[in-house]
């Protein structure tokens, strides 16, 4: 079978096409495509009716169903390809040539090479696309020839040609939205057309939008969920649904988040117990009363699945009538809850747990940044005032914490360092600083609150035995384990571990030993990777890092399906409905959400992660020629990622270091074998900042020797 050949089965496959489309998509000659066309037909590879050609007899006959490793293709180059197993094992290495025309986000089928790949991952070739992604956002540029085209967003040096006259009024440099309107067997076959123009890629907000259009996300809510929502405009709780539920006005609960948190989905109440012990209260918001199953507000929660945070926006979940309104806790105002009231003994392990629907009344909206002055004794007395109702708590809730966090590293929970940028954006929508996130005692302090009434909704699921959405984490598989044992050796440790898997003490052990040394960051990158992702299961396997048996997500269900799922099984467990009914009405259910809960998870960390890259890269955009003193984050044979005090980090190509040609081990360490010199994870390093590429989110510094 001709080449030709091959891309007219590979359309046509996809969908029917007339001959004229099947021109616009290979560009052939059309004397070529006419002969090579009724050839097929006469042989039985095609078959044609209404003018529209499509697979031949001899095609289904003789072709199996293409099989493979069912994928996503999340990264595109232009020599290269990154594949994402779907069922979350990993990624897969596709060279350029066997991409075969696949994009970023396609469902692709990927058959695996038999040969190892040099630098350890998997790698593999496109066989068949699934499901193509049409859509896609990039900046309007040219190829070397001049014609105009679209170089994907994340795509560096791919080109994507524009049809004649399809740029919709875009300029060359303009962040645009655009539509492929024929594909080829590759790249430089397909053509494209303008379809929304967002503005210059000099900015990192207009590339944002542009991000969240070639992700399919939707911003607007449609109109039947907008109208379900505006019955809850200004709304106040039933007095009738009140008198039915556990009356907690008079406790002094109150809610701790960041200063400018809007969506206010848990609160807090503690007090130690005359008998010893205490009694802990997390309240969060009844969501689950107002969201019903099968209405289109609930349908819209269940397809986004969870809120999108990014620079100083969010793209939520509900609508604001119900995240910022009756769902809110608000200080002051009278809300709906489903409280876990726990029983904890003097060192802090439980003893007993109640859910029970209530309704509370926040006494003050805490502010992290204000809880840790009162903790630390620098508060003034106009905080002191503020917190005037719930103050006698903070001292009892900061001794609960401490006994907790040694509960912990008794069970070899670990802690994994690793830093959280906070962007400063203008007025204007540009980013001006960045600097460290930083966590105090209360941010620990209420973490550690929820992860209890966390743990609590799991063991409920569990030991009743009914359908539940669990938050899992299982333990590191054998292979990520060699590779961590080969990082260890490399930064000079040798620890022995009892079986070959690790335990969580033996690798809390290890962070420990290294936190203060020059192999900090190398050996807590390593233990980070060799981790499983964290993902949504109906069955209750753990999670390794915390070192718990039960786990789930019942704390934040303004911005996470999950936990509006258990909430809603929770309920009908709290009202004694019969075990084949919950079994009935679940089972379903919990494993349908935690697969559309892990899904856009991983969707939405990827946008957050990637729209965080675009104002990293504007902020040191401004900052050309400056000198830094850095870090190395990464090592690759290419070069070496460098962060900087701020979070930032930018490539230093290896060119600029070796002389001969560079050696990596274990990707801990980059030696050049001339000179004799090396860079290793964790060393200090000087650098300039060469480059910043806001649309690509890319940064690139240059090597200054001391």
């Amino acid at each position: 079978m001709t080449p030709l050949e091959k891309n007219i089965l590979n359309a046509v496959k996809r969908r029917p096409h007339t001959l004229r489309e099947l021109q616009n998509n290979l560009q052939v000659d059309n004397t070529r495509l006419r002969s090579t066309v009724s050839g097929m037909v006469a042989t039985g590879l095609l078959s044609v009716r209404d003018g529209q050609y499509a697979p031949g007899l001899a095609t289904m006959e003789n072709e199996a169903a293409p099989t493979g490793i069912p994928c996503t293709l999340v990264k595109l180059a232009a020599r290269f390809g990154f594949a994402a197993r779907d069922d979350g094992t990993g990624d897969i290495f596709i060279p350029g040539r066997a991409l075969h025309g696949a994009m970023p986000q396609d469902k692709i089928l990927v058959k695996l090479f038999d040969r190892p790949r040099v630098e350890g991952s998997a790698e593999g070739e496109v066989v068949d696309i699934l499901t193509p992604h049409n859509s896609f956002a990039g900046t309007v540029t040219t190829t070397e020839d001049g014609r105009l085209a679209v170089e994907p967003d994340g795509c560096r040096d791919v080109r994507i040609l524009l049809d004649k006259g399809a740029l919709n009024g875009a300029q060359i440099g303009d962040k645009v939205g655009a539509l492929l309107t024929g594909r080829g067997g590759r790249h430089a076959d397909h053509r494209a057309a303008v379809t929304e123009r967002f503005g210059s890629s000099d900015y990192a907000s207009e590339c944002a939008k542009a991000i969240l259009y070639g992700r399919g996300v939707r911003q607007e809510f449609p109109d039947e969920v907008l109208a379900q929502a505006a019955a809850y405009d200004n709304a106040v709780i039933d007095p009738a649904e009140a008198a039915h539920r556990m009356d907690l006005r008079g406790l002094p609960i109150f809610t701790i988040d960041s200063a400018e948190t809007k969506d206010i989905d848990d609160a807090v109440s503690l007090q130690r117990l005359q008998a010893g012990g205490y009694e802990l209260g997390v309240h969060i918001a009844d969501v689950s009363h107002y969201v019903r199953p099968d209405t289109p507000l609930d349908n819209e929660a269940f397809e986004r699945a969870t809120s999108i945070y990014y620079a100083d926006k969010v793209i939520p979940m509900l609508p604001a009538q119900l995240s910022n309104g009756i769902c809110s806790l608000n200080e002051g105002e009278d809300r709906l809850a489903f409280s876990c009231l726990m029983r904890l003994d003097d060192k802090g392990n439980i003893h007993g747990y109640q859910f029970v629907k209530t309704v509370i009344r926040s006494r003050v909206k805490g502010v992290y940044k204000e809880i840790n002055a009162l903790l630390d004794g620098s508060a003034g007395e106009d905080l002191k005032q503020k917190y005037a109702d719930v103050l006698s708590q903070l001292p009892v809730m900061d001794e609960l914490y401490q006994k907790r966090i040694a509960l912990r590293k008794a069970r070899g929970g670990m802690e994994i360092e690793s830093d959280e940028a906070k962007l400063i954006i203008d007025e204007n929508g540009r980013c001006v600083d960045i600097v460290k996130r930083g966590r105090g005692v209360s941010e620990c302090m209420i973490e550690e609150f929820m992860l209890l009434a966390n743990q609590c909704a799991a063991n409920a699921g569990r030991t009743h035995r009914v359908p539940f959405v669990y938050r899992v984490h299982e333990a590191p598989d054998a292979e990520k384990m060699e590779k961590l044992r080969a990082t260890l050796k490399a930064c000079g440790l040798h620890p022995v571990f009892k079986g070959e898997i690790p335990t969580q003490l033996e690798l809390s052990a290890l962070l420990d030993e290294a936190r203060d040394t020059p192999v900090r960051i190398p050996v807590h990158t390593g233990i980070l990777r060799s981790m499983q992702k964290a993902r949504y299961s109906p069955e209750p396997l753990g999670h390794f890092g915390l070192v718990l048996k039960d786990y789930a997500h019942f704390t934040s269900p303004i911005r996470r399906y999950p936990d509006l799922a258990i909430h809603r099984i929770l309920t009908d467990m709290l009202v004694g409905a019969p075990h084949e009914r919950l079994v009935k009405n679940y089972t379903d259910f919990a494993a349908r959400s935690s697969e559309q809960s892990s899904r856009q998870e991983t969707a939405a960390v990827r946008i957050e992660r990637d729209v965080e890259d675009l104002y990293k890269a504007e902020y040191m955009h401004g900052h050309l020629g400056q000198v830094y003193d850095g870090t190395i984050a990464g090592v690759t044979p290419r070069g070496v990622f460098v962060a900087l005090d701020n979070t930032v980090e930018g490539f230093v190509p290896a060119a600029q270091l070796c002389k001969g040609e560079p050696a990596v081990v274990e990707g801990v360490s980059l030696a050049d074998p001339l000179t004799g010199r090396s860079w290793m994870l964790g060393d200090a390093i000087r650098i300039q900042v060469a480059g910043a590429d806001v649309a690509l989110g890319r940064i690139d510094f240059e090597f200054v020797p001391q």
